[in-house]
């Protein structure tokens, strides 16, 4: 049986991937910076029906609480296949753009949306390469695509901005890349994904179902051998292929 481990799994598209997850047979770890809303969120999948899975206390931004949840799942199981880094932040309270928002907001986006990201990843690594087929899943957004952003024919151009987001979400692209170049030899496969805009509370519940939002993220985290790495997908932007721009 495969293992996972989403973080922000306690709710919206880490809680769909999560079910998702499960249905297809994996044993999944619900990192949870709240453990009582992870282990809710258990109860909840059990009550369904669900058995192979445990909430894991993990808040991405506590050196201390990644290095806890490692050692946990260490003594648990030997291996993990797949890292989905679902947990984020937009930032705060607004506004969130370039003119108006302040030092704290981009601190603590960047801490949760690439360090936290970093920091996971790192304390990872030695599970995830015992998988025969190890794979990493970065959720980011289209927001982060320097190239559709700067774009005035994107129809998105002309929406809000969200600098904040936009800008440690486009760092953690570049995070991907660099990660899926130096695990370029090996099994790994690692890219960014973006679930598209989807009704949880993080869009004031606005936008699509979350669960084409978690399949989206489902399809790149069981990739066979053949699939790609280093790219960054968005099937709501592009559906033919679902690559896009960096």
């Amino acid at each position: 049986m495969k293992k996972v481990l989403i973080t922000g799994a306690n709710k919206g598209i880490g809680f769909e991937t999560a079910k998702q997850l499960l249905q297809k047979g994996f044993y999944v770890y619900l990192g949870s910076r709240d453990i009582d809303k992870g282990i809710r969120a258990t109860d909840q999948l059990k009550s369904a029906g669900f058995t192979h899975l445990e909430a894991i206390p993990l808040d991405v931004t506590d050196e201390q609480s990644v290095k806890n949840a490692a050692a946990a799942i260490s003594q648990k199981t030997g291996v993990l296949d797949v890292l989905i880094n679902n947990a984020g932040i937009n930032g705060g309270q607004a506004p969130y753009d370039a003119l108006h928002a302040n030092s704290a907001q981009f601190f603590a986006a960047f801490a949760t949306n690439v360090v936290g990201v970093a920091s996971v990843t790192n304390a990872f690594m030695n599970l995830l390469s015992k998988s025969p087929e190890p794979r990493i899943v970065n959720v980011s957004t289209s927001v982060g695509s320097l190239t559709l952003q700067s774009d005035p024919e994107w129809p998105a151009y002309s929406y809000a901005r969200y600098a904040v987001y936009a800008v440690s979400k486009a760092a953690l692209n570049m995070y991907t890349i660099q990660l899926a170049y130096e695990m370029r030899h090996t099994a790994f496969k690692i890219n960014a994904v973006c679930p598209g805009y989807t009704n949880t509370d993080f869009t004031f519940n606005n936008g699509g179902p979350v669960a084409t939002a978690a399949s989206r993220i489902v399809k790149y985290a069981m990739i066979g051998q053949d699939g790609p790495t280093g790219k960054f997908f968005s099937e709501e932007t592009n559906p033919d292929t679902g690559i896009i721009p960096w």
